[in-house]
């Protein structure tokens, strides 16, 4: 993970400088990626590769900080091998998230801004999960899609290029600090399987953005 944000920031270091942005002013961007994901306290799993897409709006609060939020459509998940109660399936988890990001932005150089931040995500797709078939224990499926929180909190670490006056390239790792399963839901409360996992999401997004013309509010 190191070696691919060291790889990104110098590729994007030889870019043309910012146009500035004034003081007060806001913008809407909207912004389309490639999300590399995966699960973690899964072994052996595979990431999961999708989209990101949505818009975001940013504020300028000062020459070099500025804030951001927005809603991005995000494809997350993993592929593994899931062995449970004798049984074993090779499972493709799809989990598509509705991801609110609040990020604040500091100016690091004239081309470069570090951001941090965090982000609320709400499952807007349930899983599916490509078993052969269904898992049951004392007559609850273990593989159903209600073992699944429908909310996600993560903290997010990312930098932007300003590549051109209007069009910026953006890196982003996010890593969640929600558990992905439910544990009062039956099923993991009688096999314990939510006491004894903590899955959460990880994931790097890389994409680029198109910052629409300023308003000036103050």
């Amino acid at each position: 993970m190191k070696k691919v944000l060291f790889a990104a920031l110098m590729m994007f270091s030889s870019v043309g400088a910012f146009a500035q942005h004034a003081v007060g002013s806001f913008n809407l961007q909207p912004k389309i990626g490639v999300s590399i994901a995966n699960l973690t306290d899964i072994k052996d799993s595979d990431p999961r590769v999708g989209i990101v897409a949505g818009v975001e709006g940013e504020y300028q609060v000062s020459d070099i900080f500025s804030i951001s939020a927005g809603a991005l459509y995000s494809m997350q998940g993993a592929k593994s091998t899931v062995s449970a109660l004798g049984q074993s399936a090779t499972a493709t988890t799809k989990l598509d998230y509705i991801n609110v990001p609040i990020l604040t932005s500091l100016k690091l150089h004239e081309k470069l801004s570090l951001q941090v931040g965090g982000q609320f995500g709400f499952l807007a797709v349930k899983p599916e999960i490509g078993s052969e078939e269904t898992i049951f224990y004392n007559g609850e499926n273990f593989l159903d899609k209600g073992i699944y929180r429908n909310f996600d909190f993560a903290v997010i670490i990312g930098c932007k290029v300003r590549l051109m006056e209007d069009l910026a390239a953006e890196l982003r790792y996010v890593n969640s600090l929600t558990n992905l399963f439910d544990k009062q839901h039956p099923a993991l409360i009688t096999t314990e399987f939510g006491n004894n996992n903590v899955f959460r999401h990880s994931y790097l997004s890389i994409g680029v953005e198109y910052r629409l013309k300023q308003l000036t509010i103050f």
